[in-house]
Parts: C-alpha cells; structure tokens; sequence
C-alpha cells in the first residue's frame, strides 16, 4: 500500500554485514573518517566509499567535511534506536551456523560504563544507580514504571531535583529502559533526564564532544556515594 511505512529499505541497508559494521562502530555517537570505518570493517577504501554513500543517501549517515576529509556519524536518535534494538534482538535470536561467523568491532569499555541515551544516564553506571534508588526506596516500581516515595523526594530535593514539578501531562515520567549493553534497566523519563542534568551541573559527569559517552568524575563517585553509598 502506499502509505505502508518503506521498512524495506532501511532494512537493506542494514542487512549488508559490511554495513551493519560501520553503522556498529558509530553508536557511541563520535563522527568517525572513512578510512577508520574502512579498516574496522575489514574493506577497501573504495568498498567503504560505496557502502558510506548508501548509507548517506538512505538517511542513516551524516557526512561532515573537516578539511579534506569527511567525517561520518549516525544522523540521530531514530536511527541511532534501531541499531541498538537490532543489536538486543541479536543477542536472543537464534546463533549463527559456525561457518558463517560474523565478527564485530568490540564495543568500547567507556561506552560500556557510561554513555547518554536520549537525554538520559546509560550503561554500566547507569544500571546500577537505578538499582540503588530502588533499593534505598527512593522508587517503588509498577511495571515498567516508577514512582517517587517520600524519601526518595527528599533524597532528590537534596541534589537539586524536585520530582513532582517534574511531572506533566503525555510525558513518560519514569520508566525503566532496558540498557543495549547491560541487559537490565536503567532508568529514563523525565526523571532520568532531570537526573543527568543535575549530575552534569553539579560537575559529577563529564559530557564528550560528538559522542555519547561521559565520564564519572571523582567528584561524581564520591557524591553518589554520599547519597546512595556503594553502588553494587
């Protein structure tokens, strides 16, 4: 039908296992030169030309010119959200016939402990603030939802968050968001937002240009835990 969404599309130029590497190589956010995605991706520098244009003219790639060279990143957070679901659906498909191995680029061990996802705090960190808060009874979970106790408002209050003007109408308040790498929730909505914003303001995280990932400082470490104590 015409007004059928074009998944096919979008679907085949994922399916390129050449492809699907680089798009892999650019999910923690940074613009990367083509010759970087020609070498992890194991092509020639005119193979990766080919396959970068495609995924330029499909919209899933962004090319930036710095100089003589261009630089390629993911072109936002739609795209972004289908490569890492894609890549959670991978881990419970059924495996791969070992005769047609597909090795990937390793994902980095930054992007693993700490990283932003739309707006909110993801990875290891991430993972295990949000099991804190839960065990400290800050949240009380219903579903996939979460809500504030008293002592958690307090707790908030005392970092700068003050969870129930947060609240408003048709926005996801606090919901759990299973993290790509992790396989456990952490937490998103507009608590999880309020939540980066403080630590970022409070110089407890440090945000990277053009990448995702952010850094624990020590300062942030001590601060959280002051306020949730040792994170398991």
């Amino acid at each position: 039908m015409e007004d059928d969404p074009d998944l096919s599309r979008i679907a085949n130029l994922m399916a390129d296992r050449t492809r699907a590497r680089m798009l892999w190589m650019l999910i923690d956010g940074t613009s990367r030169p083509a010759g970087e995605l020609a070498f992890g991706a194991n092509v020639s520098a005119q193979s990766a030309s080919g396959h970068l244009a495609k995924l330029v003219a499909g919209g899933l790639l962004k090319a930036d010119a710095q100089g003589r060279h261009r630089y390629f990143r993911i072109s936002g957070p739609e795209v972004a959200a289908v490569i890492e679901g894609l890549a959670s659906l991978s881990a419970v498909a059924p495996p791969r016939s070992p005769r047609a191995p597909l090795p990937t680029p390793a994902t980095p061990v930054a992007f693993l402990q700490a990283r932003t996802c739309y707006g909110h705090l993801a990875g290891e960190m991430a993972v295990k603030l949000l099991e804190a808060m839960l065990a400290s009874r800050w949240l009380t979970a219903d579903g996939r939802d979460y809500s504030v106790t008293q002592t958690g408002h307090k707790r908030l209050l005392s970092l700068g968050i003050d969870s129930v003007s947060l609240k408003q109408p048709r926005r996801v308040y606090a919901r759990a968001c299973v993290d790509l790498t992790q396989r456990r929730a952490h937490l998103g909505g507009m608590l999880g937002e309020a939540l980066l914003n403080a630590f970022q303001v409070k110089g407890w995280i440090l945000r990277h240009r053009n990448s995702r990932v952010v850094t624990i400082t020590p300062k942030g470490y001590q601060g959280i835990q002051r306020a949730l104590g040792p994170l398991a």
